[in-house]
């Protein structure tokens, strides 16, 4: 199985001074996800948490909602000549009775970036094939001081970052402020699947008391995933898409862009910060 990281030789120059050393690398290889041995989509990711990946992407997708939906997750053989595993191929097997989408399903996999469709059509996909709504009742309320401190708390808790400076993390956390889970992938979009698929295999889903934190922008599809879990609160540190916002208002999601310490735009969803008078 592919490792998490990988060392290279690389030349440094520092101060007109070259060396030659290895260095560590994040690792990237291709995952292939099939649905009831049916090839469905392949992702560049960092190995590991495949099986979380793979639940995590059907969940964004309308396809999985429950650990009850899943009747197998399995590695099939690999394309080695010597007829050993890659470990890069992965098929998920619904459980009896769980319907697979036919063609609505093809155009999500398109909309996961956006690609070929229009804003409305995007929209309206995530609205068409949603399990979840945002129900948060009561309301989670949260006071900006603790979103505040939520980025360095992610940042902390990146072990493979500090090794290689190379990875997104997305990271979710209570409504208190508590960590419950990080993950960190050379694919943003692949960390937050692997952490709403460790939740669908815990049976967790919907994450409704939950904070969902990006080390990158928010983009459209990272809302999708947010909105397609039941996580009503998206924090990224840097900023959103015009359609990720617009995702957020139809759909209730509290949306807050360029969370850097004390500092925060929130775009959507205000009703779910405290905000005090002069702010």
């Amino acid at each position: 199985m592919g490792r998490v990281t990988e060392r290279r030789r690389t030349i440094r120059i520092r101060d007109g001074i070259v060396t030659t050393r290895p260095d560590t690398l994040v690792a990237e290889e291709p995952l292939e996800i099939r649905l009831n041995g049916k090839s469905l989509a392949i992702t560049m990711r960092t190995p590991g948490d495949d099986f979380a990946l793979a639940a995590g992407f059907l969940v964004s997708e309308g396809v999985l909602a429950a650990a009850s939906d899943v009747q197998s997750i399995v590695y099939c053989a690999g394309a080695k000549d010597d007829g050993s595993n890659t470990y890069n191929v992965v098929d998920v097997r619904l459980a009896p009775g769980v319907p697979v989408p036919d063609i609505t399903l093809e155009r999500n996999v398109y909309t996961t970036s956006s690609c070929g469709l229009c804003g409305k059509a995007s929209l309206d996909a995530v609205r068409t094939t949603a399990r979840f709504t945002i129900d948060d009742t009561p309301p989670v309320r949260l006071e900006p001081t603790l979103l505040a401190g939520l980025p360095d708390r992610l940042r902390a808790a990146q072990e493979v970052f500090d090794r290689t400076g190379g990875l997104h993390a997305a990271a979710l956390f209570s409504e208190h402020g508590e960590l419950l889970d990080i993950r960190e992938d050379v694919g943003r979009h692949n960390a937050v699947d692997k952490l709403i698929g460790r939740a669908l295999r815990q049976d967790l889903l919907p994450l409704s008391r939950s904070i969902l934190l990006v080390s990158s922008r928010a983009s459209f599809e990272l809302a999708q995933k947010a909105v397609m879990a039941g996580i009503p609160v998206l924090a990224a540190v840097s900023a959103p898409s015009s359609l990720a916002v617009d995702l957020a208002m139809e759909t209730g999601l509290t949306l807050v862009g360029f969370l850097r310490g004390p500092s925060m735009n929130v775009y959507a969803g205000d009703e779910r910060i405290a905000l005090h008078t002069g702010v």
